[in-house]
């Protein structure tokens, strides 16, 4: 697309950038749904399993930084949205040719890792298009969730109706509809004159205690929700909650995450992105200690719509603080390095509540709750060594 074209119809980024996050996340929707029965059909043990999640982790935490370096340097965002939505449609049709633990090993990193390390870049690159066209990245953001919700329940019924081995043609499917989606995004850089220039021009800039403690203390609020998809499940069966209120409760959480995507516009203008993120901790604190007296169904219901506060608004919060403080210059490398302070704190929660989960059930989520108040902590102290300067998210 021209930019000539591009100016003329402002809102084709958005379309197309609204688009792409809806196939982003499907074919991780696929591996929550089936993954893990997939590799075990395998004959993969519980321990070879751990690794395959884990493995691409550690790769990320040295690569995301590196990734947005070279988006920020490159001709346009798009670029490396494109290279790495397109290898990711194509590593893994190599699963379909390996049968033990080493090649499903490389073949499903090399999958993971191609498709995450481009999340950043797109994040970046989205809030930044809408800053300069003023519509809303929220309302981008939120089709993301919808395309990973709706996977996970159509890949329940797939592999209900066709069997077991329905599941990788439809993940590598799925990783083919991204590649395919990201062929549609136009130029996302600004033509010459009309960034925004606003903001540090180099990460190391910023690279100081009121910038990092926001941002690393919700990086350890969000590590605490990653426990959802790895326990929840067994800890609510354990509770004696059906398979399918289960099922409904998730989806319930997802669904108060996608509405607060679409109106976190609506009133964002009110308060600092700082406020914000810290009100996702303090909330977040609230839902665990809740979490762990193995509260009634009713009770449930509540705490999974709190899930918009404790990780869409604490998101969209430090999404609007990045923006705020650096340039269009360094945009996906601040993103890559927030993704990173997040896979960091993940990989030590995620850890230890699994210890601490088969010791103590449900009363694991206390330190949850605790992990996200130092979190909240870290925001607090923040806004103690800098008040903001301005009353609204996006203009702190």
């Amino acid at each position: 697309m021209s930019e000539s074209r591009a100016a003329k119809s402002p809102v084709s980024a958005e379309r197309s950038l609204s688009l792409f996050f809806l196939t982003q996340f499907m074919s991780g929707g696929a591996a929550t749904a089936f993954a893990g029965i997939w590799f075990t059909g395998k004959g993969l043990s519980a321990e070879q399993v751990g690794l395959l999640n884990s493995v691409p982790i550690f790769v990320l935490l040295a690569l995301n930084l590196i990734v947005g370096r070279l988006a920020d340097r490159a001709g346009d965002w798009r670029q490396i949205i494109v290279l790495g939505s397109i290898a990711s449609a194509i590593v893994p049709f190599g699963l379909f040719f390996v049968q033990d633990f080493w090649g499903i090993l490389l073949f499903w990193s090399l999958t993971t890792i191609t498709a995450a390390t481009i999340t950043p870049v797109a994040d970046a690159a989205a809030m930044r298009v809408t800053r300069r066209n003023g519509t809303d990245f929220g309302a981008i953001r939120a089709w993301g969730t919808i395309g990973y919700l709706s996977v996970i329940f159509i890949t329940g019924y797939l592999v209900q109706w066709l069997g077991g081995g329905a599941f990788l043609p439809w993940f590598v499917g799925l990783a083919l509809l991204r590649g395919l989606a990201s062929l549609t995004l136009p130029k996302l850089r600004a033509p010459e004159g009309k960034a925004i220039t606003k903001g540090a021009v180099k990460l190391l800039h910023v690279m100081k205690p009121w910038f990092l403690l926001p941002l690393f203390g919700w990086s350890m609020v969000f590590a605490t929700h990653l426990i959802l998809n790895g326990f929840q499940s067994l800890l609510w069966s354990k509770q004696g909650i059906s398979t399918s209120m289960i099922g409904i409760l998730i989806a319930l959480g997802a669904l108060s995450e996608a509405a607060m995507f679409f109106a976190f516009k609506r009133f964002s203008g009110r308060y600092t992105a700082r406020k914000l993120i810290l009100l996702s901790s303090v909330v977040t604190v609230a839902r665990w200690i809740a979490m762990a007296y193995s509260p009634s169904v009713p009770v449930l219901f509540a705490l999974q719509l709190l899930h918009s506060i404790t990780f869409a608004l604490g998101f969209l919060g430090c999404m609007n603080f990045i923006a705020n403080w650096t340039s269009e210059d360094i945009a996906a490398e601040a993103q890559g390095f927030f993704t990173m302070l997040q896979q960091g704190t993940a990989v030590v929660a995620i850890t230890g509540f699994g210890w601490l989960a088969g010791e103590y059930g449900t009363k694991a989520y206390l330190a949850s709750a605790a992990f996200a108040a130092v979190g909240a902590v870290l925001v607090y102290l923040s806004i103690r060594l800098q008040p903001p300067k301005h009353e609204s998210a996006d203009t702190e």
